[in-house]
């Protein structure tokens, strides 16, 4: 078999990529390692920055999330008992929509099924071939039956496990990583939002933030130690200390319910550089990770795909390769902004345990800062609502 693109990931990476090269005439094929059933049913991020959104209408695939996601004009921080709101529209001009992962995937793929895109699951041992040189081709199995996929390009993105970044050989990458002494308890419950903005919260006992999928489901997450197990929090301590953290106003209104989905997820920070190997682009989680305290890690993955789209639709309309041969360096440059802010908002909002009282009182400085200067809440609403591509 042969296509031109191979997709390596059936996420909302590898699904985007796909119909954004199908729209221009480019055929590719995306790889799948779990089932669809999987893939749908993992619980993410659902915050999207305009760029993301205006991806996605390119793609085909916006209309439910122009019908059911809500247009977010501003955020609640509370900082250290100070309430502080970030308004994007005055700020900006701009705004950014809460759709969740699980709805924007079903998307994709319901857009890949109408055009009869091809993406293949349970997809395993996934080998890469020739990625430097001029006839790249994918071996895989499925089933107990080998197969072989000849291509032009490869796209990586398949996550920080998989098998497109370890391609690259370790002598020509450069990996920077950080591991932050927190982690995120995370709670879906299918009660109403306590608030109709997304609410920050930097408190003595820790972060907290309270988010929605929907005006019927809700996300609430509390700091926690890495080392906790999901076991040790029982719906109604998680309940208990969210109230204890959260402004009182937001505690006494505040609906709780039985948990649907709990997860506690390590905080991060990771870029391999470069992303690009010869025929091999990297994507998304395959190359880069950050903290989910600003809201990054799928609006940067959207980002590559928009890079890395414009690349091969100039290559495959206009023979040009000009787009392809920079895709890492322009990539590479709004990847390491939004790893700042993702860093700059997680050292703001979070107990750091190994922090003296001068931390604590710089950490106190910042947040005050952020109150009262127009310029500071300004460049937390550029870099929230997404920098232009």
């Amino acid at each position: 078999m042969r296509t031109q693109v191979v997709i390596i990931g059936g996420g909302p990476s590898g699904l985007l990529l796909s119909q954004l090269l199908h729209l221009a005439g480019i055929e590719s094929v995306v790889l799948e390692r779990q089932s669809r059933e999987h893939v749908l049913s993992r619980i993410r991020a659902g915050v999207l920055e305009q760029g993301m959104a205006d991806l996605l209408r390119q793609a085909q695939a916006g209309d439910r999330m122009d019908r059911e996601g809500f247009i977010h004009d501003g955020t609640q921080l509370e900082l250290s008992g100070v309430g502080c709101r970030i308004d994007f529209r005055k700020l900006t001009g701009r705004a950014v929509i809460v759709y969740g992962q699980t709805e924007l995937t079903r998307d994709l793929y319901d857009a890949r099924d109408r055009l009869g895109g091809r993406v293949l699951h349970d997809v395993q041992d996934v080998t890469l071939h020739g990625l430097d040189g001029d006839a790249p081709y994918v071996s895989y199995r499925v089933g107990d039956t080998r197969q072989r996929l000849a291509c032009d390009f490869v796209a990586g993105c398949d996550g920080f496990h998989g098998v497109s970044r370890q391609s690259i050989p370790h002598a020509l990458r450069r990996e920077y990583h950080r591991v932050y002494p927190f982690a995120w308890l995370g709670v879906l419950s299918q009660t109403p939002p306590v608030s109709a903005e997304l609410i920050y919260v930097a408190h003595d006992r820790g972060f907290a933030l309270c988010s929605m999928r929907n005006a019927k489901l809700s996300r609430y997450y509390v700091q926690c130690d890495p080392a906790d197990a999901v076991e040790q929090w029982p719906d109604e301590r998680f309940w208990e200390e969210l109230k204890r953290r959260i402004p009182e106003a937001a505690a006494d209104r505040i609906v709780t319910g039985p948990a649907l989905e709990k997860s506690i997820t390590q905080c991060r920070s990771f870029v391999a550089e470069p992303m690009q190997w010869g025929r091999l682009f990297l994507a998304g989680d395959a190359a880069h990770i950050v903290p989910p305290t600003g809201a990054k890690g799928l609006n940067l993955a959207a980002s590559d795909i928009h890079y890395l789209a414009t690349g091969l639709r100039q290559y495959y309309q206009d023979r040009d390769f000009s787009g392809l041969e920079r895709y890492s360096e322009r990539a590479l440059a709004r990847v390491w902004q939004a790893e700042r802010f993702s860093w700059w908002m997680s050292t703001l909002l979070h107990r750091f345990p190994e922090h003296d009282a001068f931390d604590r009182r710089m950490q106190r400085a910042e947040q005050e800062q952020l109150i009262r200067s127009d310029t500071a809440q300004r460049l937390l609403a550029e870099n929230y609502v997404g920098l232009r591509y």
